[in-house]
């Protein structure tokens, strides 16, 4: 990950964590960047707290300048943008996928489920096919970190 920007994503970040005051839960804390009028983003924002994260929401008008900031590849674009331990998680990623990314702590900027997958975290749908989240570094997509099968 770029110095410059790691160090710029974690000062965001405190600045946006230090405003929330003491969190009790045991996972890291999340800053969730997302349109004010996005429903989907917060169903994934009750996804993320059920799992047991604790969730700071901002919310932005305009979201580009927090993905371009954080390095958020073109073709790994969402509708929401987090920022969780030294990772950018870009969409509706489930928490499980967090969860191992953060256990793993892979040399990579983040992971994201591009687009808008039917049957991912806040987008149900009980005809949905399988999906996959994909791994992002230095402005690219790198791989596939997983298939999900909702």
């Amino acid at each position: 990950m770029n110095r410059l920007r790691s160090l710029s994503i974690a000062a965001a970040a405190a600045a946006f964590l230090a405003a929330s005051g003491p969190v009790a839960a045991q996972e890291p804390e999340m800053t969730v960047f997302k349109s004010p009028w996005c429903g989907c983003c917060g169903a994934w924002v009750d996804h993320a707290r059920e799992a047991g994260f604790a969730v700071t929401v901002k919310e932005l008008e305009d979201l580009d300048p927090i993905k371009a900031m954080a390095g958020v590849p073109e073709q790994a674009l969402s509708c929401h943008t987090t920022l969780v331990g030294d990772y950018v998680v870009e969409g509706h990623v489930p928490a499980e996928l967090i969860r191992r990314l953060l256990s793993e702590a892979p040399d990579i900027d983040g992971i994201a489920a591009p687009g808008m997958p039917v049957g991912s975290p806040g987008m149900e749908d009980p005809g949905a096919a399988p999906y996959t989240v994909v791994t992002f570094d230095d402005g690219a997509v790198v791989a596939p970190y997983a298939t999900v099968t909702p």
